[in-house]
């Protein structure tokens, strides 16, 4: 999933704009930009600098809301020349990109968060610091504290592994602190979805076949 959002500037009226690209099952920023204007143009540019940064890897499915970049004939070009489905969100939803939305937030809700930046190149710097420690230090509640590098490149599963292990230790040590009750590492994340989509009745069907099998 990919949004834009406005960068507060120190003149009135004058904002940056911040293209990014969530993965939405780690939650990690696969690219990040911050330019002086949108544009579908630049919204391009973005998504194919966000695959050749990412070792030329395409997403099957890319997800948006319906901004005028977003929607695009220059990026609807793109994609269909990639064969990435085009996702966007539902016309008048307002919560249908929830992962870039929520993400937007954490940014700038952080305490360290300037609220507005004198030059473009202030904002590009801290947005660098900022994802930087997002992917590599954020410890994200929705994929069970870890951080979004380590669930992305399959590290998390050791890691909560060793969780489990310590929890294990410390219970068989003192049971009685925790009322006998085995304590248990946060779950890694399962699937994810954005408009999952409504089972089908064959769909149902065959998921009654499977159980009563």
């Amino acid at each position: 999933t990919w949004d834009i959002t406005k960068l507060k500037s120190n003149w009135r009226g004058l904002y940056f704009d911040l293209y990014v690209m969530l993965d939405i099952f780690s939650r990690k920023v696969m690219r990040w930009e911050v330019h002086v204007t949108e544009t579908g143009d630049l919204a391009k540019a973005f998504i194919e600098n966000a695959i050749i940064a990412n070792g030329g890897a395409r997403p099957d499915y890319l997800h948006a809301d319906n901004g005028t970049s977003m929607t695009s004939k220059p990026v609807s070009q793109l994609l269909s020349d990639l064969h990435i489905t085009d996702s966007h969100s539902r016309p008048h939803v307002s919560n249908d990109n929830p992962y870039s939305e929520a993400h937007f937030k954490t940014l700038k809700y952080c305490t360290v968060f300037p609220g507005n930046f004198s030059s473009i190149d202030e904002a590009r710097a801290f947005c660098a610091l900022f994802f930087d420690y997002y992917n590599n230090e954020h410890r994200h509640s929705g994929i069970g504290l870890h951080t979004p590098q380590s669930v992305h490149d399959g590290t998390a599963r050791q890691i909560r592994e060793r969780r489990q292990q310590v929890l294990d230790a410390a219970y068989a040590a003192r049971p009685d602190r925790f009322r006998g009750r085995r304590p248990l590492a946060p779950a890694l994340p399962g699937k994810a979805w954005i408009n999952k989509p409504r089972p089908t009745i064959q769909s149902q069907e065959t998921t009654g076949i499977n159980q009563a099998a």
